[in-house]
C-alpha cells in the first residue's frame, strides 16, 4: 500500500490494482477498462512493461 506521508514521484513501474488513483492512471494511459487491465496483469504480472508488452501483441 502506498505510504500517503511520503508524497514522491509515483512508481509507474509497477500497477498497484488496490490504488483506485493507479487504476485509472492505468486505463487511460493503455486505453482499455479495468477489467482487461486485471486480467493482463493476472496474466503477466504486475509490471508495467510486461503489460504494454502483451498489449502489444
Amino acid at each position: 500500500m502506498d505510504n500517503l506521508a511520503h508524497r514522491g514521484q509515483p512508481d509507474r513501474s509497477k500497477i498497484n490494482m488496490h490504488e483506485a488513483h493507479e487504476v485509472k492512471y492505468w486505463t487511460r494511459q493503455l486505453h482499455i477498462d479495468r477489467a482487461k487491465l486485471q486480467a493482463l496483469i493476472d496474466k503477466v504480472g504486475n509490471s508495467a512493461a510486461a503489460v504494454r508488452k502483451e498489449l502489444a501483441v
